[in-house]
């Protein structure tokens, strides 16, 4: 069996694994980024819609290849038609782009290859390496072929699935109630604002949300996300998205494009996202926020701290879990209250009827909201419907 060998294992190149290699090679670590796909990026499995506010702090700089759409604003919509727009007066940074994913992926990969990083494309991984109760590496299949990749240390970028940490003896495990299936078309001939993405909240998607993310000349990405434990006899992701499309007289001409479907989980990060030898970073240690279901940002984040933190552990040789206990640290205090704060909103929402998230839209469409946030919106919210908020009252 053919063995490599190198000081750091990167398993996935999505956007966590990309940046963890980038940071590792860059402090001069020798890297392999594995991709068991045939293509980085592809297929899609992503809304596409990111906020502005989080790429200088990652080092990404925007790159119109990968823009396919500049967002003015959002519009967040009930079920019973109230509407309430904002743009970026109000929102700040917090109104973003939306992306050719696909291109997106690609160009981090790239900068991590630049930095030194040595990319395996159709390689997966089938399992770890233990020796004397110590990781010490992983199997994989590269192009069909058996092989062994032993490294100082182990990086999970393997996304929602996370089998790595699975192997590695870690509980990765989620409640149905912190997993949203979700299904997306990708439509053209759509009557709809082509530089605001939408948002339609309430019993059309039940503990989640439906979507539409414009991509320019009548495209869009329209799709939906349901809470696991709603998701019952026949009415799934698809009922929902199907049934909603129906009733919109926007779609009259619409066509579909592109399916694609999937789940996330909503879960504010794993209790613990590291191990001795091994590090979990992006969607395989849960850090996806659990009320819009994006991951892009936390994803970049954590596989930058984890690159920083193992490329200066490398001088060292130590990757114990105490070792990597600031890679934890940091991470959490960048990010764990708002995913806490925002999985707790996300299970109050999931018991909100249509009425009830009516009056909330109007409440937030009448307020002086001046800086439109999620912890903006809860803290108005919390002011006439304390119920909603009650439990994490201390984070709001």
């Amino acid at each position: 069996m053919k063995t490599y060998t190198c000081d750091a294992v990167v398993v996935g190149a999505g956007p966590a694994g990309s940046m963890a290699a980038k940071f590792c090679a860059k402090g001069g670590m020798d890297v392999i980024l594995l991709e068991k796909k045939a293509e980085i990026g592809a297929p899609l499995r992503c809304a596409e819609g990111v906020s502005k506010s989080w790429l200088d702090e990652v080092g990404i700089k925007p790159e119109p290849a990968w823009i396919r759409g500049d967002m003015k604003g959002a519009i967040i919509k009930s079920t019973k038609g109230t509407t309430y727009q904002l743009d970026e007066s109000k929102a700040g940074n917090e109104v973003g782009y939306v992306l050719e994913r696909h291109l997106f992926d690609k160009a981090l990969a790239r900068d991590a290859a630049k930095a030194g990083a040595k990319i395996m494309m159709r390689t997966s991984c089938t399992g770890v390496i233990i020796e004397d109760g110590k990781l010490v590496g992983i199997k994989a299949k590269s192009m069909g072929e058996e092989i062994e990749i032993r490294a100082k240390v182990v990086v999970a970028a393997d996304g929602y699935e996370s089998q790595v940490a699975r192997w590695a003896g870690m509980d990765t495990t989620l409640k149905l109630n912190d997993i949203d299936s979700c299904i997306q078309y990708r439509m053209c001939n759509l009557d709809v604002a082509p530089d605001y993405c939408e948002f339609i909240i309430g019993s059309c998607a039940p503990g989640g949300y439906i979507w539409i993310f414009p991509k320019g000349e009548g495209i869009a990405n329209v799709g939906i996300g349901v809470m696991g434990t709603k998701c019952t006899g026949k009415a799934d992701a698809k009922y929902y998205l199907d049934k909603w499309i129906a009733e919109d007289p926007r779609f009259k001409d619409a066509q579909i494009l592109e399916i694609m479907g999937g789940f996330v989980s909503t879960l504010p990060g794993l209790d613990e996202t590291t191990a001795d030898n091994l590090v979990l970073v992006g969607d395989a240690a849960r850090v996806i926020d659990p009320i819009t279901g994006g991951g892009i940002c936390h994803a970049c984040r954590t596989g930058m701290y984890a690159g920083e933190l193992l490329a200066e552990l490398n001088k060292t040789g130590d990757f114990s879990k105490k070792a990597l206990q600031p890679y934890e640290k940091r991470w959490r205090d960048r990010m764990e209250d708002k995913l806490f704060r925002n999985w707790m909103a996300k299970e109050k929402l999931a018991t909100l009827d249509d009425d009830t998230i009516d009056e909330i839209i109007k409440l937030i469409k009448t307020s002086e909201i001046t800086n439109v946030t999620v912890y903006n919106l809860l803290k108005a919210i919390k002011e006439k419907y304390p119920k909603v908020v009650e439990g994490f009252e201390d984070l709001i």
